[in-house]
């Protein structure tokens, strides 16, 4: 179709956010004891499980949070109360069940908040994922109901989680990384969690504002001096005198893509326009190596040059990357979408704005569910399009991106740039 204005993009994308995407996830709510049920059929939409991860737990307490802040400013047409309920009910059952005895949290949990082994005789701290979603999820309702307990909580989980980090002692399951690896995921999370927290400090003016400032600062940089190789490309993983291996060369455009407007938005707030240039530019040239010049849409994993990955899958990482490369997944989608509407606004690029148009088409004539009663989109595709039963992360359909991506994009187009970039 013809590429939209922005006034009428940030129509479409308000419209399908509170008809089509909301209302699937809000029918899906656990309406006695907080949270949400994610482990649906991809397609159809049925629950196959009453289990909880924390991880999804996590992330629609903050996008429901995030939702009735701006239904509050009347950004969009749902009752900001409905919205505020379940995401302060998803923090508590969260603070009651999800926390292990260190302060980290558990991986996974049973509907009534049973812990749960997800990986038999492994424990429950499976991933520091998960406990920086549970921070994103603390500090997002803090925001929203103004009840500092939750910051608080958000505060010293984030202390833990630091620390941890800093002497070596977070896992990163189902998919762990070889000894003297580290992975491009681990500032990214980081810093999105920072900016988070920084914007709820500096809303409230807590004395730690500029220290987080700091910390998202450093995590930027990180990004951009270790993993951002000379050819503009994201390199996932380093490895540490081990040589190339398919950990190594493997490049995942939709999250080199996130990743970047984590960065735009950073840098743009503080300052950085050294930063804001390079994220654009890993945006755009991300997109172009990702792209599949048969089918359309965005390669889940590639090799430059391949794009086929190849050579020896001697871990579980390596696996998925061989075993899923060519899927067409939801979330790259929906974050190009977001990015390069940023890009756009910040930098002007017309290059960014054709982007943002060529993937707003594929992933509308692909994604969105053809049966309106059931809605949201079917997120798991083949290389062709076509909906595929297969599982690619965790076993659930995710509440987050694509609602958090509509959430951004209203914001963006329709209240504007300064919403996403100012300093609270």
């Amino acid at each position: 179709m013809p590429p939209l204005e922005r006034s009428a993009l940030g129509a479409f994308y308000r419209d399908h956010l509170e008809h089509a995407v909301l209302p699937f996830w809000l029918q899906r709510a656990d309406e006695t004891r907080g949270g949400v049920f994610t482990c649906l059929d991809n397609v159809t939409g049925r629950r196959v499980s009453d289990d909880k991860f924390v991880w999804s737990q996590a992330r629609w307490a903050w996008t429901m949070a995030h939702a009735a802040r701006m239904a509050e400013r009347g950004a969009l047409s749902l009752p900001g109360s409905v919205l505020l309920a379940h995401a302060r009910a998803t923090a508590d059952f969260l603070l009651r069940h999800a926390f292990l005895p260190d302060g980290s949290v558990a991986y996974l949990l049973e509907a009534d908040g049973t812990k749960k082994e997800f990986m038999p005789g492994k424990g429950h701290d499976l991933s520091f994922f998960a406990d920086g979603f549970v921070i994103l999820a603390l500090t997002g309702v803090s925001r929203a109901t103004g009840d500092r307990s939750y910051l608080e909580h958000a505060l010293a989980s984030y202390d833990g989680l630091r620390a941890r980090l800093a002497q070596g002692r977070v896992r990163s399951e189902p998919y762990p990384l070889p000894l003297g690896c580290r992975a491009h995921a681990w500032p990214m999370i980081m810093l999105n969690v920072s900016q988070e927290l920084e914007r709820a400090l500096l809303a409230v003016g807590h004395p730690r504002s500029g220290e987080l400032a700091s910390d998202g600062l450093a995590d930027m940089d990180a990004i951009l001096t270790r993993f951002v190789r000379p050819d503009g490309l994201v390199q996932e993983v380093v490895c540490e005198g081990r040589g190339e291996t398919l950990l190594t060369r493997h490049v995942t455009p939709g999250h080199a893509i996130e990743s970047m407007w984590f960065v735009m938005e950073q840098a743009v707030r503080h300052g950085r326009t050294d930063a804001v240039a390079t994220a654009a530019e890993v945006i755009e040239r991300s997109f172009r190596a990702g792209w599949d010049p048969e089918h359309g849409g965005l390669f889940r994993y590639v090799v430059p040059g391949g794009p086929e990955p190849s050579g020896p899958a001697d871990g579980p990482f390596e696996r998925l990357i061989r075993d899923t490369w060519d899927t067409k997944i939801w979330w790259p989608h929906s974050e190009a979408i977001y990015a390069c509407a940023l890009g756009e606004a910040v930098t002007g690029s017309a290059a960014l704005r054709e982007l943002h148009h060529v993937v707003h088409d594929y992933a509308f004539a692909t994604f969105p569910h053809p049966d309106p009663q059931v809605g949201e989109w079917i997120q798991i595709r083949d290389r062709q399009g076509r909906p595929l039963d297969k599982v690619v992360g965790l076993p659930v359909k995710d509440p987050y991106h694509l609602t958090r991506n509509l959430l951004l994009l209203v914001e963006l187009l329709v209240e504007g740039v300064e919403v996403r970039t100012v300093a609270a």
